[in-house]
């Protein structure tokens, strides 16, 4: 029996913390294992109706499990554990791939027990792993570090999003040497969902992201204003909202970035009208596993302005689709972002290097295939 025939019809458990997460970032990759042969089931919390159904419209069969998304509880880690490993008994799965801290912490040790191979796709390593000397950041990456050293033991392949993240996990010794790794180009971008858009005739920029120190918000408030101050015309958006995270900025930070002249928009369902409405994309994040809106962007022919920062340098071939500024440091932001209005023909190439880049790297067609070889599917 070859290869190919050995992997059909599986069945599948896909792990996630966040229920829009299955139809938004890994909806590809339910429908191709749908596409198949094998028999998927969607684990997430605060699942609704809606989510349920477009869950079930790519191929899968939705399954609530109460999380706490964000938090490791234990009382509430321990009931979820429990819960989970119930469905996995009920279910007899053959792969479980899990996804964020939450899940692939809970799910090791559950999927072992059932004799299921168990893949942890490492996203990005988030508050925790970012830096800062906080007292509960500190407390988290040491709670991090072990939860992730246990779990990593009982997996069979561990697939990261970028390299630096793959390294930063062997450099913290929580892999182990038998382990095999891989690492894929995030979880791709649908290509046709977020075709390309003509340009604005004059420059505008934009950053889509929760309102979170760690993705670089604050750097962007400083940025703009000092933009704004030499070219008050230039449109500067901000969509977004506020997060419960212990890293988010305060409203009075927020109400000093509107102040400045930023356009606030809120959060957006669909963000592919803000996206055509600008000429330059930023997003100055401390650290990311590969970030979505970036992916986004490129696709619709947006150049970059990002950091050189662990999962964010990926995106950007300097000086081909955008610029890397420093992390952390608004003045090489500010001097990134003035070259598209000081130079507006930039954007147009810039761009149209960017889709070339996500036509190449990001399809989440290939994306998807390369995940599926690694985990057996």
């Amino acid at each position: 029996m070859d290869e190919q025939a050995k992997a059909e019809g599986q069945r599948v458990v896909l792990f996630g913390s966040y229920a829009p997460s299955l139809v938004n970032f890994r909806g590809p990759l339910i429908r191709e294992m749908a596409r198949r042969g094998h028999q998927t089931f969607a684990f997430a919390p605060g699942l609704t109706s809606e989510i349920e159904d477009q869950v079930r419209a790519l191929g899968a069969t939705p399954v609530e499990v109460e999380l706490g998304r964000g938090s490791l509880n234990p009382l509430r880690a321990l009931a979820t554990a429990r819960q989970f490993r119930a469905l996995l008994r009920e279910l007899k799965p053959d792969v479980v791939i899990a996804y964020t801290v939450t899940p692939i912490v809970l799910g090791a040790a559950a999927a072992r027990r059932q004799g299921a191979r168990f893949v942890p796709l490492i996203t990005g390593l988030g508050y925790a792993f970012t830096g800062g000397r906080e007292p509960k950041r500190l407390f988290s990456f040491l709670a991090g570090r072990l939860m992730y050293r246990r779990a990593l033991r009982w997996a069979d392949v561990a697939v990261f999003q970028n390299p630096d993240d793959r390294e930063e996990f062997r450099r913290l010794g929580l892999l182990p040497k038998r382990l095999p790794t891989a690492v894929v180009n995030g979880s791709g971008i649908d290509l046709s969902r977020f075709p390309v858009a003509p340009l604005p005739e004059s420059p505008s920029f934009l950053m889509i992201a929760r309102f979170l120190k760690d993705k670089g918000v604050r750097e962007f408030g400083r940025a703009a204003r000092r933009l704004k101050e030499e070219y008050p015309d230039v449109p500067i958006r901000l969509v977004g909202w506020l997060d419960a995270s212990p890293d988010s900025i305060s409203q009075a930070e927020l109400d000093g970035i509107a102040a400045s002249g930023v356009e606030l928009v809120g959060q957006l369902e669909d963000v592919r009208p803000a996206i055509a409405s600008c000429s330059v994309y930023v997003l100055p994040s401390y650290r990311e596993g590969t970030p979505r809106s970036v992916l986004e962007a490129m696709a619709m022919g947006r150049p970059i302005v990002t950091t050189d920062a662990p999962g964010c340098r990926e995106t950007v071939v300097e000086g081909e689709n955008g610029f890397l500024a420093q992390p952390r440091d608004w003045e090489s932001l500010y001097a990134a972002m003035k070259r598209f209005v000081a130079e507006p023909a930039l954007a147009a190439r810039m761009g149209k290097r960017s889709r070339e880049i996500a036509e190449a790297k990001y399809d989440a067609d290939k994306v998807t295939a390369e995940l599926l070889r690694h985990a057996g599917l």
